[in-house]
């Protein structure tokens, strides 16, 4: 009789013939939190050069990480974690990769079979954990003695490419192991996956329907219409393309700062960046009504522009998304492409479309020439995020990259970011639009690149822990601090006598005290000329730096208002305050 090898061996052998497969199929990234049942794949990995391995141990952190990276490389990112509760802590940015169709892979030790169930430390059922939110879960059980590593390589390319196709998002593997759980004594040599072909998992792009873009492309010829881009992961190129569509239909484009179309060396003569302000009714434009909408990518992130939309129901509702997920909350979509939006739009400027109407866009571009200069006369302001986020983003240069959290920074960014030249690249949170994990997904976009995050004081404090894996990152976190959660002021409860104990919430952290404690250089702002000057000696130091903008809140409502109220009497409307968004 053959002896079999003890479980140890067999498990890191197992774990060696995975990660040679991984690797092949072109992984290059893993996100590890230290456990137990962990252990063989935790060494397969790092010992495997091809295959870089980072190390955060707050498994919710290293999720977020994971999901920043996948994001900023465009390609999955691996995440391992041990057995039980702390698979769990994967749940909200599993949440987030499916409903941003971001692709992670998610391999989880196990324990084995004979354990789930029978109340064993550290057991619980993860192959259901995640429910819907996978694009797939495979669970091959615990290593055979005969196991075949073809299968295994097989297996690492096919989660791969479910983690890109049809729809990005996660996939899980879930990998059982017994004890002992490596050798004991000397290790066996590894598989690094030489000796096999390497065959990498692309990422297709759907084809969409070419008689249906067709048709929709003679329904918007010589019409007036609008191009509304909200944000998404756009293909490369994609810019140029909807940019010059807009020019050959000249119609207006508006743009949010996270379909990455503000910023860059395309022709940017009909893109809008103040369509908060110059559609906000009774104004003349909000009352207009166009014949069709062309909306691509996600859902507008600020209410103005979600409620013109829904005043806008009757007209043609275009939506174009690059995937299977159909985008239409208002439920009045005439058509839906699902498609590489980039070939859409290339396959429409090769149609013979007409203009729209002489002066169709003209006063779209008027109302944005007179809020752009409203807003450049707002630049000097203290504590009012119109001034802070140009002031902050004329200082990065070109290529650099912007996390913006969810709540008040995103929709500030929307309003005050304005437009340039220089390519920048953004990123946000709006799978779920949560607050959680926000500063490590921006720690996971800084591992592609230099990174500011600009994020709100409750939004930093529900993620501070992630400052431990801040050391050797290259990222500025400009932290806007108005004392708890500023975005309710413009909301009714505001009006509450238990407004600030249950949604303002303000806290005593400090901050600048915080970073400090994780090795990370910090300086409190009391200015907008001091923040200009602390943010140029970050971006030239390098490495991770936090800023704190303490913001006046009550003032800064008060700037808000006054602000759309400026802006109201520049669009010829009658109200200017701020509507909750």
């Amino acid at each position: 009789m053959t002896k079999q090898p003890q479980h140890g061996v067999l498990n890191l052998r197992y774990a060696q013939a995975l990660v040679a497969g991984l690797c092949a199929a072109g992984l290059r990234d893993l996100v590890l939190s230290p456990g137990s049942r962990s252990s063989p794949l935790a060494l397969a990995f790092l010992r495997q050069p091809a295959i870089s391995s980072q190390v955060v141990v707050d498994e919710r952190s290293a999720a977020f990480l994971a999901l920043g990276m996948a994001k900023a490389a465009r390609r999955p990112v691996a995440l391992l974690a041990t057995s039980g509760s702390a698979v769990a802590n994967w749940l909200p940015a599993v949440v987030e990769a499916d409903l941003a169709a971001v692709p992670l892979l998610l391999l989880s030790a196990d324990r084995p079979p004979e354990l789930v169930g029978w109340g064993a430390s550290q057991t619980i059922d993860q192959q259901r954990l995640f429910g819907a939110h996978l694009r797939a879960c495979h669970s091959p059980g615990p290593p055979a003695p005969d196991f075949a590593v073809d299968y295994l390589h097989s297996l690492a390319r096919r989660v791969l490419a479910e983690c890109c196709s049809p729809l990005p998002g996660p996939v899980q593997l879930n990998l059982a192991f017994r004890e002992p759980l490596l050798p004991v004594g000397a290790l066996p040599a590894g598989d690094s996956g030489g000796g096999q072909a390497v065959v990498p998992v692309g990422r297709p792009r759907l084809l969409p329907d070419r008689q249906l873009v067709a048709e929709c492309g003679a329904a918007i010829s010589g019409r007036p219409g609008v191009i509304v881009c909200g944000g998404d992961d756009y293909p490369p190129g994609f810019a140029a393309a909807v940019s010059a569509l807009a020019r050959q239909l000249d119609c207006p484009l508006l743009a949010e700062p996270l379909s990455n179309l503000r910023f860059g060396g395309h022709d940017r003569s009909r893109i809008c960046v103040h369509y908060d302000a110059f559609l906000r009714p009774p104004s003349a434009l909000a009352a207009r009504r166009p014949e069709w909408l062309l909306r691509c990518g996600s859902f507008p992130v600020t209410r103005t522009l979600q409620d013109w939309l829904h005043a806008n129901r009757t007209a043609r509702h275009i939506v174009l998304g690059a995937d299977s997920r159909w985008r239409d909350p208002l439920h009045c979509a005439a058509a839906v492409i699902q498609g590489d939006p980039l070939a859409v739009c290339n396959d429409w400027q090769a149609m013979p479309l007409q203009a729209a109407p002489p002066g169709w866009r003209d006063a779209f571009a008027h109302a944005e020439t007179q809020l752009a200069a409203l807003a450049a006369a707002w630049r000097s302001r203290e504590d009012f995020e119109g001034a802070l986020i140009p002031a902050l983003l004329d200082e990065l240069p070109t290529g650099h990259r912007v996390f913006c959290g969810s709540s008040l920074p995103i929709r500030d960014l929307d309003a005050f970011s304005g437009s340039g030249e220089r390519a920048l690249r953004f990123f946000g949170n709006r799978g779920v639009s949560g607050i959680d994990g926000n500063l490590s997904t921006a720690l996971g976009v800084a591992s592609t690149g230099p990174c500011v995050a600009l994020l709100g004081d409750l939004t930093l404090q529900h993620d501070l822990t992630a400052l431990a894996a801040a050391g050797g990152r290259d990222i500025v976190v400009v932290v806007i601090n108005n004392g708890g959660g500023g975005i309710f002021e413009y909301l009714p409860v505001a009006t509450l006598p238990e407004f600030e104990r249950a949604w303002l919430t303000p806290q005593a952290v400090d901050l600048v005290a915080a970073a400090a404690a994780f090795g990370v250089a910090g300086e409190r702002c009391a200015s907008l000329g001091g923040f200009t000057t602390a943010l140029r000696r970050a971006l030239q130091r390098g490495g991770p730096t936090l800023l704190e903008v303490p913001i006046d809140r009550r003032r800064s409502v008060a700037q808000h208002r006054a602000f759309w109220q400026a802006a109201a009497d520049v669009a010829g409307s009658r109200t200017g305050d701020r509507q909750a968004r």
